[in-house]
């Protein structure tokens, strides 16, 4: 072994011994995975589930987190409106409960909401079916996510198990059924609602 060679490998193995001495491992590619994460994605601990709790009808609404919707435990405070039936009143407090921004908890679990407050429930207009809904915000307006958000939370607590509901925006735009299905909770920023139009 030549001059040059024992030097070089003597100096490779001071280079590890100081590293060993500073605690750091030597690696032979840089890596950088950033913070370790505070909790396990998607799942509220009890304290954070609680912060939540209080008097009220328990309804399940749909966030998002970790690109997908995932389904979160309410206690809903429905407001007393003369003029509206209880399902008007239902599906307008599920979409106040969409708008309010996540908990503290729920942030660090990763979790998010795309609805935007303003939105108000109407029930059917002349001729529309009886079951149908009507939003200030046409549905065609809304983002990916926050349709899929509420499309999947009325489906989900509405009195149907075809897990769909049937929405229009105001005045006389189209009625549509759209339906909550498994890919669309999968990718809700990817694939949409399947919807067909209703007469």
């Amino acid at each position: 072994m030549n001059r040059r060679r024992m030097r070089a490998v003597a100096a490779a193995a001071g280079l590890t011994a100081v590293l060993a001495g500073c605690g750091i491992r030597p690696t032979e590619v840089p890596t950088d995975y950033g913070a370790a994460p505070s909790r396990v994605p998607c799942v509220l601990s009890g304290s954070g589930i609680a912060s939540r709790s209080g008097s009220g009808v328990p309804v399940e609404v749909f966030m998002v987190c970790a690109a997908q919707l995932v389904a979160v435990d309410r206690n809903l405070q429905i407001r007393t409106d003369k003029a509206a039936d209880d399902r008007v009143r239902i599906a307008q407090a599920l979409l106040d409960e969409l708008a309010t921004p996540p908990s503290d908890p729920e942030k660090q679990a990763g979790f998010a909401t795309d609805v935007r407050g303003a939105t108000t429930v109407f029930g059917p207009r002349k001729g529309d079916p009886e079951d149908a809904l009507r939003l200030s915000t046409p549905p065609e307006g809304l983002s990916s996510f926050a349709l899929a958000q509420i499309v999947c939370t009325l489906a989900d607590n509405a009195a149907s198990d075809d897990r769909a509901v049937v929405m229009g925006g105001p005045g006389n735009s189209g009625l549509r059924r759209y339906e909550c299905t498994t890919e669309v909770r999968s990718r809700p920023g990817s694939v949409a609602p399947p919807t067909e139009t209703v007469g």
